[in-house]
């Protein structure tokens, strides 16, 4: 289920502007290579958007009713691979690593990818090919069908699928709960929170998501170790102010305070540690490299 509706962020990029950046930046040989590689993934939307119109014709009235044609049906031969799809795993070689993304991006949006599509692509990709997947999914998929995607980004410890998982899809989509925890890995495996698409939005008067930084930060106190600055960053966002000995409300005492670099956490026999909440993953970039 969705956050809550909205449109794309107004910051979101149009897929013509990312053509254009690239068009601008690229060699003459890579941007022919492109030209040529997105004709071929049109031509495939609108051959398998006709094959999908042929057989809803054949239908009958009382089947149009019931009928859910799938669409990842495809007019090629069972285990063909559209060329398009072999233009995006290739597409690192030929534009390169710095141009990658939105060259993988163009293609999947000249392909009009559905979710059957973006989730094959992703479960078969490797990390470059799944991040460029996961940046797509605000242009492509407009409901949270895709989410499961974003989810398994979410449970890796490759911060650049992380850092991609938390773009405008997930700040629309992503449930609360899975949100905030999600807030937290990128503390855990030092992805900045500006990845987080809409952050101040969605963190605005979010007690709970107050609570569990404050937590985190009393565990690391307590344990000696630096506490994240990204930590007081979000902390503030969420207009929950940290109070002060001479603000203290009546019914926070000190021991409650959430820790900062003014006030750490108490430490000792009469101060036992919080439980952490979370076991902090590594910080592994996980996966290949793009060749």
């Amino acid at each position: 289920m969705s956050h809550s509706p909205r449109t794309l962020a107004p910051h979101l990029p149009s897929v013509a502007d990312l053509r254009s950046r690239l068009d601008a930046a690229l060699g003459d040989p890579a941007r022919t290579w492109l030209d040529r590689a997105t004709t071929a993934a049109a031509a495939h939307a609108s051959t398998r958007a006709a094959s999908t119109r042929a057989t809803s014709a054949q239908t009958t009235s009382t089947e149009v009713a019931t009928a859910q044609p799938s669409s990842a049906a495809q007019p090629f031969a069972p285990g063909a691979v559209p060329s398009w799809e072999l233009c995006f795993a290739e597409a690192g070689r030929r534009c390169g690593p710095d141009h990658a993304d939105a060259a993988r991006l163009v293609l999947l949006y000249a392909a009009r990818a559905d979710t059957a599509t973006l989730t094959r692509l992703y479960e078969q990709g490797t990390a470059t090919e799944r991040r460029a997947v996961l940046l797509a999914l605000p242009h492509l998929v407009p409901g949270a069908d895709a989410l499961p995607l974003v989810e398994d980004a979410l449970r890796t410890n490759d911060t650049r699928l992380v850092a991609a998982a938390l773009g405008p899809y997930a700040a629309t989509h992503l449930a609360p709960h899975d949100w905030r925890h999600a807030v937290l890995k990128c503390l855990f495996t030092g992805v900045p929170v500006d990845a987080v698409a809409d952050l101040a939005q969605r963190a605005r008067a979010d007690s709970e998501l107050a609570r569990m930084l404050g937590d985190y930060a009393a565990e690391r106190a307590a344990a000696g170790r630096t506490v994240p600055g990204d930590l007081y960053r979000v902390l503030a966002l969420t207009d929950l102010p940290t109070p002060t000995d001479g603000d203290t409300p009546a019914t926070t005492g000190p021991d409650h305070r959430a820790p900062s670099p003014d006030h750490p956490a108490p430490t000792g026999p009469d101060h036992p540690a919080a439980p952490a909440p979370f076991a902090a993953p590594s910080t592994s970039t996980g996966e290949e490299q793009e060749s």
